[in-house]
């Protein structure tokens, strides 16, 4: 089932999500609807919080990327409970993000090359590694969602002043995406 994606000014979006155990209901569902959700909406990422759910849980599809980046052909993985546990600022990189609860606006932001992430995969088999490249941006990107963070929180002062009237735009339900959304009821 397509779940409607939370708009900027959604207080979930703000939130800190909960670690989930094995028996959450209905997960295994949730991942279907959340896979069948991302698809829809042409999207790479999509975290739990943004279709509602105050928990840590995210889906990431970089197989749509493959012809540009070959390396992730095939890559379709569930994270639960993810936690990034040390980030590597010896190499950063600038680039620009988008956000399906933030439709229209993209910014370039400043995030490590290299991160240590622990999680576990839907049977809940843990995994702990370190992350490089374009998957450890995503990542960043995903898991802020878990800590109630949203990347237009990491761009300069400058650059936040100059998206304001687009974010209050977002809170007034002013936007047009082709996805199915839940925007802020005032």
């Amino acid at each position: 089932m397509i779940l409607p994606i939370y708009i900027y000014g959604q207080p979930v979006l703000r939130k800190v999500a909960e670690d989930i155990t094995p028996d959450y209901p209905q997960l295994k569902e949730l991942i279907a609807d959340m896979w069948e959700t991302l698809a829809n909406s042409e999207g790479i990422g999509l975290a739990a919080p943004q279709v509602g759910k105050s928990i840590r849980l995210v889906v990431i599809d970089l197989d749509v990327l493959s012809d540009d980046l070959p390396e992730y052909k095939g890559f379709r993985k569930v994270y639960v409970n993810p936690h990034i546990v040390e980030h590597d600022d010896t190499n950063t990189d600038t680039s620009e993000e988008g956000c399906l609860s933030l439709p229209g606006i993209h910014e370039k932001v400043v995030r490590p090359t290299r991160i240590h992430v622990q999680w576990f995969d839907e049977d809940f088999q843990s995994h702990d590694e370190w992350i490089e490249g374009y998957l450890a941006r995503v990542m960043q990107h995903e898991f802020d969602h878990l800590d109630g963070k949203m990347f237009v929180d990491r761009v300069s002062p400058l650059r936040k002043q100059l998206v304001k009237g687009k974010l209050k735009a977002l809170t007034l339900g002013r936007y047009s995406c082709s996805y199915k959304t839940k925007p802020v009821r005032r």
